[in-house]
């Protein structure tokens, strides 16, 4: 590993608050925007379209380069990538911040998850080389802390800055922002970062990048914009050609392999049971989330007539919920009971969005914050005994010596799934409200109905969430295990580093 001189104390604990804050800009990034789409709908006359692409373009955009990101690091310099991509996001918050078109904020937003997916992949390679292995778990510890943090802040801090209209400047500056953050996060780092680069980096797959964006968007371009256009014939042709193209990137994914050992996706890792189902289970966890998320900002917003500030205050008690059930669920009950408390997450989980179905009906549009809270904090423990276990246990019977190419496949995975979640939007939650006639219901009850219709869509996905978990192992073992024959054929990363080539 080309590495330079070690940084004196001060110097690597500067370098690390750098990277930390680049996670923190990109969490918040990610949650951020939901709780000002209302604002933004109506500042610049945006479709419930572009709403949906806000999100999901990001997601879509820092899924498929995720993988590709954390390879340019270890070939080109982790340093200088995570630098060019810290400016590259800063750069597209100040055009996310500053256009007036809806087509120009959803490109902007793209640009954004490109640049995260450069920048983010960085940030624990920087980590692991810029600190000894004895103080790797105290760091490792508050970078847990920073992640919680950020993802967390970003509906609050985004419902206070929308809703204090600085400068007159309405839902801007969730982006704006980022400018100064951005800024001195390049100064600095460009002083106290060091440059490393891994000894034996993976190739680049930029075919399997293009087949893979090709048939993802085929599917969500077309989920996403079909109901503005009520359904057309085309939209159904591309989802189904979709599928030769995803037969054709596993095909070339199978011949890089055999050419050079460097494919986007390791598919020999889904020979694995438990990694295959964890996989299933992270892409429909994410799009249930993804699902949830942006009707559940869309019924207190613009169905209820709550401000962006209500909205946000009204889900402390999910988050907190989510941290205290997090923290419990590593430190004291997966050692425990094992794969059951991910399980019992689901179900705990699907308790409290059936919960919320019960008062959204019972309650309509006199429905208040106090009464939310019930379901909200069931649905957090539910969601927190499964986020910080879950990338643990899909990886426990995942060979150490591919753990780093296992790890960059899960978190694409949760993001490809939170993408499709947002499409799925379209059906679950603005196909309702297109039925509805706004001339003989209120429209906090047709807000309501879509809600609602929306949540038992949730409710399937956590159904078919809580069966995959019997394909994970019960309990983690106690050591990774040595590779088969046809893993260790395509050996993907260096044994002592192997979160780090992709994750």
């Amino acid at each position: 590993m080309t590495t330079d001189s070690p940084p004196t104390d001060r110097r690597r604990w500067l370098a690390l608050a750098v990277v930390m804050t680049a996670s923190f800009m990109d969490l918040v990034d990610v949650t951020i925007v939901n709780i000002a789409m209302p604002s933004i709908r109506r500042d610049i006359d945006a479709s419930f379209s572009v709403l949906q692409w806000l999100s999901e373009g990001y997601a879509l955009a820092f899924a498929i380069g995720l993988i590709t990101g954390g390879r340019l690091g270890d070939i080109y310099g982790r340093k200088k990538v995570f630098l060019l991509g810290m400016g590259g996001f800063t750069l597209a918050s100040m055009l996310c911040g500053i256009v007036s078109d809806p087509q120009l904020l959803v490109a902007a937003r793209v640009l954004q998850g490109l640049m995260g997916a450069l920048m983010v992949p960085q940030v624990l390679s920087i980590i692991h080389v810029t600190f000894p292995a004895h103080e790797r778990g105290k760091v490792f510890g508050m970078f847990g802390a920073v992640v919680g943090l950020g993802a967390v802040s970003g509906p609050l801090l985004g419902a206070l800055l929308t809703q204090w209209n600085l400068f007159g400047l309405e839902w801007r500056p969730i982006f704006l922002i980022n400018l100064p953050v951005g800024i001195a996060g390049l100064l600095l780092g460009r002083r106290f970062i060091t440059e490393s680069k891994a000894p034996k980096a993976l190739k680049l797959d930029l075919v399997g990048v293009a087949l893979a964006s090709a048939g993802l968007l085929m599917v969500l371009y077309p989920l996403t914009q079909g109901r503005e256009h009520d359904w057309p014939l085309w939209g159904f042709i591309s989802m189904a050609a979709a599928l030769p193209v995803f037969a054709g990137f596993i095909a070339y994914e199978r011949h890089k392999t055999r050419k050079d050992g460097s494919p986007l996706v390791e598919l020999s890792l889904f020979k694995v049971r438990s990694f295959a189902g964890g996989v299933g289970v992270q892409l429909v966890f994410g799009l249930t989330t993804g699902i949830f998320f942006m009707v559940w900002t869309m019924y207190m917003q613009l169905g209820l007539g709550w401000s962006a500030l209500r909205a946000g205050l009204t889900g402390i008690p999910f988050s907190i919920a989510v941290s205290v059930a997090a923290g419990m669920s590593v430190q004291k009950l997966v050692p425990r009971f094992g794969r059951n408390v991910l399980s019992a997450g689901a179900v705990v989980m699907a308790a409290g969005v059936l919960t919320y179905i019960w008062e959204a009906d019972r309650y309509g549009a006199d429905i208040t914050s106090w009464q939310m809270a019930l379901p909200l904090i069931v649905m957090g423990a539910g969601m927190g005994l499964i986020v910080s276990p879950i990338t643990d246990a899909i990886l426990s019977e995942v060979p150490r010596e591919h753990a780093g190419s296992a790890s960059g496949l899960i978190n694409t995975t949760m993001q490809l799934g939170n993408a499709l979640g947002l499409g799925l939007v379209s059906v679950a939650f603005f196909s309702v409200v297109d039925k509805a006639d706004p001339r003989h219901e209120a429209m906090a009850d047709i807000f309501s109905g879509a809600f609602t219709h929306a949540l038992w869509w949730v409710v399937g996905g956590l159904v078919v969430v809580f069966g995959l978990m019997f394909l994970l192992p019960k309990h983690k073992a106690t050591e990774a295990p040595e590779a088969a024959p046809e893993l260790r054929a395509d050996e993907a990363a260096p044994a002592d580093e192997p979160e780090l080539a992709t994750a």
